[in-house]
């Protein structure tokens, strides 16, 4: 072979093992498999196939999206045996998407999963027993339920429960445990405990009042693009408390909170633009803050000018 046709070989294959590389890790997906090898798994019984083709369809990952389909699968998969293929369907029951709405089929999954020792079905079963969706209100059980969603790893099952006993709703008001709760959550990076507990020490229920690590910790969560550790940020700078005050770095937290979809931050920098506090008063741009707070659910927002 040519000198030159052996170089140019060497540099073809320098170009494309790149290529293959790519195309083989792109295969790699959840056990590797393709979603045709998922259809045929699920096909021959495997409900754990079923189960992961369900999570595809549902996110159009790969195969064109349905969530009928999805519904299908997820159902199969907790007939199955397989308990977050009941909570991914009891999710989709009670947001009526890809199924009808049934509060009270979504219920029954999430039980049966959570008698599964899947924690997120005992902490969403927790929600509906706290805020009654579809049940009477039993906030005894619900932070049972959120007890056990925690001690199996869901950290959202950590900060309901945290929540409740820094409330005293259905519990001893007890803030000290709720900051063992949050801080269990932060440390595995949850950004809602690290705000929950930052919301702690900035106000010393619990905890020994202590801004600066307030601060610390509403910094973390917003780094991480937690919009309420950016307002509750925001609010330290606007006061001064724990940093030096910063008028300007308060909007500026607020402006990303409220593009982040964080109604009450919206609210906070129409505030600041009404009043003129850190900004020139802008009405205009005060009252396009406000509607938008208004839109996202912040009710205060909404009020008659």
């Amino acid at each position: 072979m040519p000198e030159n046709t052996v170089q140019l070989s060497t540099a073809l294959v320098g170009k494309l093992l790149p290529i293959a590389v790519a195309i083989a890790l792109a295969g790699c997906g959840a056990g590797g498999q393709s979603a045709k090898e998922l259809r045929l798994s699920c096909a021959d019984g495997n409900v754990a196939d079923c189960f992961e083709l369900g999570q595809r369809v549902r996110r159009g990952e790969r195969v064109l999206k349905d969530v009928t389909r999805a519904a299908s699968l997820f159902d199969q998969a907790c007939k199955g045996g397989v308990a977050e293929g009941c909570v991914r369907l009891g999710i989709m029951h009670e947001d009526s998407v890809g199924v009808a709405g049934d509060l009270t089929l979504a219920r029954s999954l999430y039980e049966q999963a959570c008698t599964g020792n899947d924690a997120e079905g005992c902490f969403r079963l927790g929600v509906m027993y706290q805020d009654s969706v579809g049940v009477g209100q039993d906030l005894t059980l619900a932070r049972t339920l959120y007890q056990q969603a925690c001690d199996g790893g869901e950290m959202q099952g950590c900060t309901h429960l945290g929540d409740m006993y820094q409330q005293g709703a259905g519990v001893a008001q007890d803030p000290t445990h709720a900051a063992g709760l949050f801080q269990q959550a932060c440390d595995v990076e949850y950004w809602k405990g690290c705000t929950s507990l930052g919301a702690l020490y900035a106000t010393g229920a619990g905890v020994t009042q202590d801004f600066t690590r307030a601060s610390d910790l509403y910094e973390r969560a917003c780094d991480a693009d937690y919009m309420a550790g950016c307002m509750n940020l925001g609010g330290l700078y606007a006061d001064g408390a724990g940093v030096t005050q910063d008028l300007e770095q308060a909007m500026s937290l607020y402006t990303k909170a409220c593009d982040g979809r964080h109604a009450e931050s919206c609210f906070r920098a129409g505030d600041m633009f009404a009043t003129g506090t850190g900004v020139s008063r802008d009405l205009q741009r005060a009252a396009r803050r406000f509607r938008r707070a208004c839109r996202l659910g912040y009710a205060e927002a909404c009020r008659p000018e």
